[in-house]
């Protein structure tokens, strides 16, 4: 499967991807299969940054170490803001800091329950097990997530692809939508800064927000500690990413780039697959050692 905005990257210097899961949460790969992925795309600089979780870093950075490739530990946190559930990614961070570790199992705490209400509401429409169905896509079932049901109704025929689900189920006012009450947004970037990292924005594009209401968003953000937004994301258009790089300068945020790659065939962008950042905006990697 190919998406219209897919392109080879060309960085002269260096391919570097800051976003992407493993089987530790909704990746379709073990983290060592990831970095396996990543090397053979010609990544130089690879982070994993599965959703709540940081027990598939250990994995992966052996594997990074083996095959010469430069790693990053990260991590996805899902938070509550207005309502809206907004991804912010941590990276650089120490894995093991107690504050982070108690937090993300607080955040997964709860996901089961909601896991079986959304089945409840599918069966009323006609879907029955889907609880046991998307269980069978989980490779930690502390993270059971929309993806294993979207890949559950995909198996069963009842959607054509990932798209076609979230158009039918799983979302706001349509069957199977349950929502979460997810850490605050001050919550997250404390825990990623108190563990040494950098905290960012995941692709920002994505979400349903006013222009004020993403103003009000970033200047929490920032006052909270928060440092950079992701501007080359697999979730963005080709127009966004000029849209986002100037939003970055405007706040005065560092830029990431990554692809948000969670499996073959089913990520809008494969690692290492992105287009360069653009050259107005500071590379949130900008004082790292590579």
């Amino acid at each position: 499967m190919t998406y219209p905005n897919q392109l080879n990257c060309v960085d002269p210097v260096l391919n570097i991807d800051l976003h992407c899961h493993s089987t530790f949460s909704d990746g379709l790969l073990a983290p060592a299969q990831v970095a396996a992925r990543a090397k053979a795309n010609g990544v130089d600089v690879w982070a994993l940054t599965d959703h709540d979780e940081v027990s598939g870093i250990a994995e992966a950075r052996e594997a990074a170490r083996e095959l010469d490739l430069q790693f990053v530990a990260g991590v996805e946190i899902s938070i509550t803001w207005a309502g809206e559930t907004v991804h912010i990614v941590g990276l650089q961070i120490d894995e093991t800091n107690p504050q982070l570790v108690l937090g993300l199992d607080s955040t997964r705490s709860g996901r089961e329950q909601r896991a079986r209400e959304m089945a409840d509401q599918l069966a009323m429409v006609g879907i029955p097990d889907a609880f046991d169905g998307a269980l069978n896509f989980v490779g930690n079932p502390d993270l059971i997530s929309r993806t294993h049901f979207a890949r559950y109704l995909i198996e069963i025929g009842e959607c054509r692809d990932v798209p076609d689900v979230f158009s039918k189920y799983l979302i706001e006012g349509r069957p199977g939508f349950v929502p979460h009450r997810w850490a605050t947004l001050q919550q997250a970037v404390q825990w990623i800064r108190g563990a040494g990292g950098v905290a960012v924005v995941a692709h920002p594009g994505r979400y349903d927000f006013t222009d004020m209401q993403l103003g009000v968003f970033l200047d929490e953000f920032i006052a909270y500690g928060g440092s950079a937004i992701e501007v080359m994301t697999g979730s963005h258009t080709v127009d966004q990413y000029d849209t986002y790089a100037r939003l970055a300068n405007r706040y005065g945020l560092r830029a990431s780039r990554g692809s948000d790659f969670h499996g073959p065939g089913e990520s809008r962008v494969d690692l290492g697959a992105l287009p360069p950042l653009p050259p107005s905006v500071t590379p949130v990697w900008a004082d790292w050692k590579l």
